[in-house]
């Protein structure tokens, strides 16, 4: 029983999602036929196009990434538009207006005695024995259309809008070597913050340690024979200063790229960071093969920040990692139930990811709506 109530909601939403959709496809293109003279201005019509893309990739459950202006593109597809849009969103307002309308006929019959009409079954109503049974079984009939038909048309229309307007393969071309030119850009100035910090690590600390490390051994030096006590005293201080300089730069090494991955590999190395993180995390790890050392530092990189966000601002109980491999893709899911509303705009950290994942042509995608719950996706490309 449960699982047919739970098939029943499943298809009620879809439908819904189906009609909700070609409703707005109708007003869109109404609009797009009173307003025809203003989507010749580029600066118009490009968001406008980009926003029924958003719409139709987000129906369909695909990732639309921004694209190059198309003007010819955008006027193809207001065209297409007015000639699809205009009747698969007029068939659906009948098919919800008239099951809306049709609770109203029945109950209100006995007000229009003289032509009283049901949308799909009509017969003339003399009473209630008639308006109640008539009212049910146009209901039926007119949700069991609108299931059958509203989700694969809306389907179809977003199907025919991501067509139009997608990317030729000059536009494409030009949308990847901009692409490429700005991820090498971001490489390099991350490569030149990087520099900076290693130098700024190893010269105001592990560097100014051995410099009170040489100067208390010269001092030592200098003691030992009038004074061993103090002699005694400045080796023990160099001593613990040399522990400290090996620990710092342990921590400098760390961050060029961490031991645990050339000890353990990527799957270990995760394993031991998920037990160590601030919140309950479960870890799905599948078959990896040979991985190269970048991606890897970039995965362990991903998931080191994400599990630190998640303890430090999230307030979850619990987290999980899953790590995959897709042919010659590999993919980093982190997810927690914590309260969302994650935005690499208020942070270095999401956008560092962002950087890095680039820097290799992947991709970082980031869903955090208010309350909940965040996923973050990495995909690194490690084909040979």
């Amino acid at each position: 029983m449960h699982g047919i109530l739970r098939a029943a909601r499943a298809q009620w939403l879809t439908t819904w999602r189906g009609g909700r959709y070609l409703l707005d496809t109708l007003l869109a293109a109404t609009v797009t036929l009173a307003a025809a003279p203003l989507l010749f201005v580029p600066s118009l019509a490009q968001p406008w196009a980009e926003r029924h893309r958003r719409r139709a990739g987000k129906l369909l459950g695909r990732p639309v990434q921004p694209r190059p202006r198309a003007a010819l593109r955008n006027l193809g597809w207001f065209g297409t538009q007015l000639v699809t849009g205009l009747p698969a969103g007029a068939f659906a307002l009948f098919l919800l207006g008239s099951w809306v309308v049709t609770p109203v006929i029945s109950l209100l019959w006995w007000a229009f005695p003289t032509a009283p009409w049901l949308p799909v079954v009509s017969h003339r109503i003399t009473g209630w024995g008639t308006a109640v049974p008539l009212g049910l079984i146009n209901l039926v009939v007119l949700a069991a259309l609108a299931a059958i038909t509203l989700p694969p048309l809306a389907r179809a229309h977003a199907r025919c809008c991501l067509t139009v307007l997608a990317p030729s393969p000059a536009e494409q071309l030009v949308e990847r070597v901009t692409e490429l030119t700005r991820t090498r850009t971001d490489v390099l100035q991350a490569h030149s913050a990087e520099l900076r910090r290693i130098e700024r690590d190893l010269h105001d600390g592990t560097q100014t340690r051995l410099v009170a490390i040489a100067m208390r051994l010269a001092v030592a030096g200098e003691s030992l024979s009038g004074d061993p006590d103090r002699a005694a005293v400045l080796v023990r201080q160099a001593h613990t200063e040399t522990e400290d300089a090996m620990t710092e730069l342990r921590s400098v090494i760390r961050s060029i790229y961490p031991p645990v991955l050339a000890d353990l590999g990527l799957s270990g190395a995760l394993g031991t960071l998920t037990t160590r993180a601030g919140v309950p995390t479960r870890i799905d790890i599948g078959p990896l093969g040979e991985i190269p050392a970048a991606v890897e530092a970039v995965a362990y990189y991903a998931v080191t920040e994400t599990l630190a966000n998640i303890a430090r601002h999230s307030r979850a109980t619990r987290a999980s990692v899953r790590v995959g491999r897709d042919g010659g893709l590999l993919r980093a899911e982190i997810s927690d139930n914590g309260r969302g509303g994650a935005d690499p705009a208020r942070g270095s950290g999401l956008d560092g990811m962002r950087r890095r994942a680039a820097a290799l042509d992947g991709s970082m995608t980031l869903s955090s709506p208010s309350g909940g719950p965040t996923v973050i996706t990495v995909e690194l490309p490690c084909a040979s």
